[in-house]
């Protein structure tokens, strides 16, 4: 099936695209995996000015959404520069809180979501908290409800550095009950469609910068774009990022609909987009050849978020294995 963005749609990719083109990220992301938290805040208010954040908060709540076509097309763009920060457990948390409806906080933190007030990030039972060091409320899913969190533990490096892991501390119950539960896997399905989407534009972003690279890169005299075996490989690594992206838009749909296989659907396509995005690097990283290790050369940061998003809110053999359950 074939999915095309409408007039308003490709509009306000444009802008992101724009907007981002002109921030400097890689500048961003390095001052991020520093602990400096300013330059990504800043973007983030940005961001936020465009409506990004209010593609996922209802329209009671001061969004516009949740509207999972236009969460896709954006996330993809955050993807392809490399946007640092709780993307996806940004979403994730506005999923939570939307289940749970009165019962939770959503009247306090959905509106500040939205207008990009506030930084929030979202951690599992018993797994880590990604950037709870520049997060204003960390919402904590505990055995017995949701909490927040009221600390965390040491920041621990990840495979990509921008991506920095806590696990919270304390923090006391907010709701509790079947509710939880059921709002919670919502919120993880959100996240992982969120993900899926940051995958695919990473994986572009890296085929974009190899084929510069490989235009520019000479050997015996000729550009080595120009031979058979490097137009192979790179036509491969785009051919998975493009029969990913109709898994991506397809769990866009379902989420819109509600369609009870919609988690289903999100599982395909992040274990697609996330697999696409793995093999670009590979690639990105074999034309490359050694330059593409140094910290210091911008792809490494595409690299690092390719290899880190391929596991995060769903392996790609737990993917599999729901699509397999049906």
């Amino acid at each position: 099936m074939r999915f095309l963005l409408d007039a308003e749609q490709t509009a306000f990719v444009r802008t992101l695209d724009q907007l981002l083109a002109a921030a400097d990220t890689p500048a961003v992301v390095r001052a991020w995996s520093a602990g400096d938290h300013g330059p990504g805040r800043a973007l983030w208010e940005r961001l936020a000015g465009t409506g990004v954040f209010a593609l996922a908060v209802p329209e009671e709540y001061d969004g516009v959404g949740p509207l999972p076509v236009e969460i896709a097309a954006a996330f993809v763009e955050l993807g392809r520069h490399a946007v640092p920060g709780p993307l996806a457990e940004t979403v994730a948390v506005c999923a939570l809180l939307r289940g749970l409806g009165d019962r939770g906080p959503a009247k306090e933190w959905l509106p500040r979501i939205a207008s990009g007030e506030v930084l929030v990030t979202m951690a599992p039972a018993g797994s880590y908290a990604l950037d709870a060091d520049a997060a204003d409320a960390v919402f904590h899913v505990m055995a017995d409800g949701l909490a927040l969190a009221t600390g965390h533990g040491p920041v621990r490096a990840s495979l990509d550095p921008a991506r920095r892991l806590a696990r919270p501390t304390g923090g006391e119950p907010l709701v509790t009950g079947p509710a939880v539960r059921d709002a919670v896997r919502e919120a993880a399905d959100w996240a992982s469609f969120a993900t899926a989407a940051q995958s695919l534009g990473t994986g572009l972003a890296l085929v974009e910068r190899t084929v510069a690279y490989v235009k520019q890169r000479t050997q015996f005299g000729t550009p080595i774009g120009g031979f058979q075996a490097v137009k192979h490989q790179l036509a491969n690594a785009l051919l998975g990022l493009e029969f990913a992206r109709p898994l991506l838009y397809g769990a866009a749909v379902a989420l819109a609909g509600g369609s009870p296989v919609a988690g289903r659907d999100v599982a395909a396509a992040k274990v697609a987009c996330g697999e696409a995005a793995y093999a670009a690097a590979r690639t990105a990283l074999q034309l490359h050849g050694a330059i593409g290790y140094t910290a210091e050369y911008d792809l490494s940061l595409w690299i690092g978020k390719a290899t880190a998003l391929r596991t995060a809110w769903g392996t790609p053999s737990g993917c599999r294995a729901r699509v397999l359950s049906g």
